[in-house]
């Protein structure tokens, strides 16, 4: 039986020993949507997963940070995810991939980086004024990129560019946003600017209960494909990741579904694409939970 047309693309890749770059913005969201695929890549050819938001700072926290911390069961950002970059490294070594902390602010801690003048004894009693997204629901989960995170998008495109140096080598997987985190929605932006291959995952679970932003995969002229190979220790992975699994799964149960990859329906040229001019701070996308 001949291959699907996902599967004829990653054989290929794969063959040809191109450099896959995926860009997880948290410490799960690689595995979380693309673990059955990197257990398949992970031996067969050179994987790197690059976490960009990998780090929280010191309090005070905003309402919407220390609800997550009491959701998680912690009391301090820092050791939080001091243990969350541990669980990355053991889970990841286990499908033979290559990991790397960059190091970027998580959005929920992540500050502004010229506090607005005035407010330096206010934000100590109402820390919102001194963050880039003061709440969560209606600002980090809205599908927008603050204005303010201008030098956070260079720093992500940096990443790319140090870690598939070249023009045209390599492939990016990238996360298509759905769910509208802030973070996602950063993250796809700097790869679809990259002007380097990249195919887009859809964020699980997050793709559950939201929807995918129509008017970007139209104007990358993206066709959805299903991945079902290694989802049978996904659900294993994914618990590896114990400081967020109940929350994302509180029920328990983490659902068997395929994974879901974007790729252009015309393919690609043997030279490096054209950059795109695709949305930057400020983008929508669908709205949903992250």
């Amino acid at each position: 039986m001949a291959d699907d047309p996902l599967t004829s693309f990653v054989r290929t890749v794969v063959g040809s020993g191109t450099p896959i770059l995926v860009l997880s913005p948290h410490l799960d969201d690689a595995v979380l949507s693309c673990g059955g695929l990197l257990g398949w890549d992970g031996r067969r050819a050179p994987v790197t997963v690059a976490s960009l938001f990998t780090e929280a700072t010191p309090p005070p926290y905003t309402l919407s940070a220390r609800q997550y911390l009491k959701q998680t069961g912690a009391d301090d950002a820092e050791e939080l995810f001091a243990e969350r970059r541990a669980e990355d490294r053991r889970v990841l070594e286990r499908l033979d991939v290559h990991c790397r902390h960059v190091g970027l602010v998580d959005g929920l801690f992540r500050r502004l980086p010229r506090p607005r003048r005035g407010t330096a004894r206010l934000a100590r009693l109402l820390p919102e004024v001194a963050h880039v997204y003061p709440t969560y629901r209606l600002h980090l989960s809205r599908g927008r990129v603050s204005p303010h995170d201008a030098e956070t998008l260079r720093a992500v495109a940096a990443t790319v560019d140090e870690l598939l140096p070249g023009s045209s080598g390599g492939l990016v997987l990238a996360p298509l946003g759905v769910g509208g985190h802030a973070d996602h929605v950063l993250v796809r932006t700097a790869a679809e600017r990259s002007g380097r291959r990249v195919v887009y995952y859809s964020d699980f679970p997050y793709n559950q209960h939201a929807a995918p932003d129509a008017r970007f995969s139209g104007r990358n002229r993206l066709v959805a494909r299903g991945w079902e190979r290694g989802l049978d220790r996904k659900a294993e992975l994914i618990r590896g990741y114990g400081t967020q699994a109940d929350a994302l799964f509180p029920e328990g149960n983490i659902p068997r579904v395929p994974e879901v990859y974007l790729l252009p329906k015309t393919g690609w040229t043997a030279t490096k694409p054209a950059p795109a001019r695709g949305p930057g701070i400020g983008v929508r996308t669908a709205g949903g939970v992250s």
